[in-house]
């Protein structure tokens, strides 16, 4: 059952809760934490660079139950921000997502974003690659034909393969539902958080969408967030192998 009343968006075990949104037809980026951590870096130099507003959280009873400290302030785990100046909602997430339920989270991620006009989604995230070579490479792929040609002169396409985790549940929602999406895929050959992979993909984006984020402050400090980040790298890895797994989680700030 899927309920909508006010600012809140109920999908069986997963509520939405924010303040207005006041873009319209806004793009979607989506950063839950992943291989290499791309998608949770990436999201939150976004936010930081961009100077996004906290809108409201996702929340769901299959979540950790825990709150995250910033500063001192209590604020929750998976977060969504908005840029009115860019068009922008961004859906962030400091806890992994545990495979089970995904699919869940997607859903409901997805029917709310359809609830809201938003115009098309862009899901980050990390690819192990196991060849070496000089830069990181970002892959790409799209639910539809428009957008991949859209991305095409930016990217490498993903011509096989699969997309694992959230990101994948994501993106076969969207394209159930009809919705526009890309995925971005930075290239790593870790497991360890790769602040590298995260601004390759942040490149990405300022091409696509004519944004201005600065990235080279990743390259500068990429030993540093690698070391404040590694912790959350192994309770994701921990949390994609033990259902039901509970810790506390750093995050990145």
């Amino acid at each position: 059952m899927v309920i909508i009343l006010s600012n809140v968006y109920e999908d069986d075990s997963v509520r939405i809760v924010t303040e207005p949104i006041e873009t319209e037809n806004p793009i979607l980026i989506e950063g839950f934490p992943g291989i290499g951590l791309v998608g949770n870096i990436a999201s939150q130099q976004i936010i930081d660079k961009m100077n996004m507003t906290y809108k409201g959280s996702i929340e769901s009873k299959y979540f950790p139950p825990i709150v995250v400290l910033y500063q001192g302030l209590v604020t929750m785990p998976v977060r969504v921000y908005e840029s009115k100046e860019y068009n922008l909602l961004l859906v962030v997430s400091d806890i992994p997502i545990n495979p089970s339920v995904s699919y869940d989270i997607s859903k409901a991620l997805v029917g709310w974003s359809k609830s809201i006009n938003v115009k098309e989604v862009v899901s980050i995230a990390g690819i192990t690659t196991m060849e070496e070579s000089e830069g990181t490479h970002v892959f790409g792929a799209a639910t539809n034909r428009e957008m991949l040609d859209k991305i095409r002169d930016h990217i490498e396409v993903f011509n096989m393969g699969t997309i694992s985790g959230i990101s994948g549940n994501v993106m076969s929602e969207c394209l159930m539902r009809d919705l526009p999406a890309v995925s971005l895929l930075g290239s790593t050959q870790t497991q360890n958080p790769d602040p590298r992979a995260s601004a390759a993909v942040l490149e990405v984006l300022n091409s696509l969408y004519g944004l201005s984020i600065n990235t080279e402050e990743l390259f500068e400090q990429a030993e540093k967030i690698e070391a404040e980040m590694q912790r959350l790298a192994e309770d994701v890895k921990s949390s994609e192998q033990q259902p039901g797994y509970r810790k506390e989680f750093p995050m990145y700030g």
